[in-house]
């Protein structure tokens, strides 16, 4: 069965969704393939869950600062059913009614590029369907997570994402392979959740390595207080399981081998285009498919496909990929009707790319790290101020620790980049990406009044640290 469709998205995470969503908006048909579940692995495995899990450890460390309050043990089998309801017991009924209404026709089944604007879907029934595109096929597809070759890693079956935030049993002892957000973010969900022994192995020489250095040290000081086994400079060289549901050993290049009885590998991502049939358009298997700011693919004649998202290699952010999306089914709208391109703005370095690590104390960042901005030859002032001399930080409970810290292009006097690291501060950034993204003069910045007795005002404290 053949049928045509002006644009084709493989992948219904948020990203192919929003993609099919600008596209309908702008008078074209559409229809989006999925083999697992709608709504994709931001909903069900990534975003959603983790941050369900996340958000008792964040209030218990809240209740915890706070003079005249205390909060008994979590309840773990309510803080688990509430993670499986907010990923809608992993039935996505919800999320296919949502693209029928768009409206936009769902296609469940494995899909793969067979040519220019063809592709073909192994249904779930066992059978095949042909689509075709007039206008484009959009890949959606996302990422995977990276297993190390190390020995005996595979034969282990270490968890992955999927797995730690789909689990219903915390295990007393967890490794953690790993130095990025989800090493850290799922480390504290399962030693808060009651994780007994929690031991994070990093490679490198500390955490969260691609933000500003104090945000890993501090994030350190923390895991530490709080019981989390930090090890740095871990280079593990063979794991071992005694059998199916056994315990794990982790042998490591220095020190005795460590016991878990589980081991989350948290090593990175890579784009999922190993299965997507980019050979038969002439592009690499496997590989982030390259594209322009209008996220078309290069290489393809006829400009026809596109990469959103994570299999772009670009950003590998869920809220970025949605960013990406908005622009692809705007610009494939305008190009159908022959009208004016969107306004787009090159992300790809990321420096408009707001990012949040839901731990306690939260760490968020926006733009580019004082290192990044010295690399690109700006001429840069970096300014700190500690927020917990901020009133509105104080009232927030005692103990209250945290920095913020803004990256000056000296100059244009605009911001090239802002961190902050405190509890709450992740509704701090979206003030933070308006003022990188556009590039909001520093004196016009000073005018924006913050609220007092507000954790905010640390924006007033920065500026007259500067100098305004």
């Amino acid at each position: 069965m053949a049928d045509e469709f002006d644009v084709i998205v493989i992948g219904a995470g948020p990203v192919g969704e929003n993609v099919v969503g600008r596209a309908v908006r702008g008078g074209l048909t559409a229809a989006i393939v999925e083999e697992r579940l709608a709504g994709g692995e931001c909903s069900y495995w990534a975003c959603v869950p983790s941050k369900a899990l996340l958000r008792p450890i964040d209030l218990a460390g809240e209740v915890s600062r706070v003079p005249g309050l205390s909060l008994g043990p979590i309840d773990v089998s309510a803080v688990l059913a509430h993670r499986d309801e907010a990923v809608s017991n992993y039935d996505d009924s919800g999320q296919v009614r949502w693209i029928e209404g768009v409206p936009a026709e769902f296609v469940r089944g494995h899909g793969r590029l067979d040519g220019p604007k063809r592709v073909r879907v192994s249904t779930a029934d066992g059978g095949e369907r042909v689509l075709t595109a007039r206008q484009a096929v959009v890949l959606a597809t996302g990422s995977t997570p990276v297993i190390p070759s190390t020995p005996g890693m595979a034969e282990a079956a270490p968890w992955t994402s999927h797995d730690v935030t789909a689990t219903h049993v915390v295990p007393e002892r967890l490794a953690v392979l790993g130095g990025g957000v989800v090493a850290c973010e799922m480390a504290q969900a399962m030693h808060g959740l009651g994780a007994r022994q929690t031991t994070l192995l990093v490679r490198g020489g500390g955490l969260l390595n691609r933000m500003e250095p104090f945000a890993g040290e501090m994030l350190v000081k923390s895991f530490t207080d709080a019981g989390i086994d930090v090890r740095t400079h871990a280079d593990v060289v063979r794991v071992e399981r005694a059998g199916p549901g056994g315990k794990v050993t982790v042998h490591l290049t220095e020190g005795p081998p460590l016991e878990a009885d589980e081991l989350l590998v948290a090593t990175g991502r890579r784009p999922a285009s190993r299965d997507v049939g980019l050979g038969t358009v002439g592009l690499t298997e496997g590989k982030p498919v390259e594209v322009d700011d209008s996220m078309r693919a290069t290489g393809v004649p006829d400009g026809w496909l596109y990469a959103v998202g994570d299999v772009n290699g670009r950003v590998l952010l869920t809220h970025m990929g949605k960013y990406q999306a908005r622009i692809c089914g705007d610009v494939i709208a305008a190009r159908a009707r022959g009208d004016e391109l969107p306004a787009m703005r090159d992300l790809a370095g990321g420096y408009g790319a707001p990012q949040v690590v839901f731990t306690d104390p939260q760490i968020c960042a926006v733009g580019r790290t004082e290192a990044a901005a010295h690399e690109e030859g700006f001429r840069v002032r970096v300014v700190d101020y500690d927020m917990g001399a901020v009133s509105g930080a104080y009232l927030m409970g005692d103990g209250y620790h945290g920095r913020a810290r803004a990256v000056v292009d000296e100059d244009r006097k605009v911001l090239l980049g802002v961190t902050f690291v405190g509890p709450g501060v992740a509704e701090l950034l979206h003030s933070a990406t308006i003022a990188v993204t556009g590039e909001v003069p520093l004196e016009r910045l000073w005018h924006a009044v913050p609220s007092f007795p507000t954790v905010s005002e640390v924006w007033l404290r920065l500026l007259e640290t500067y100098g305004l």
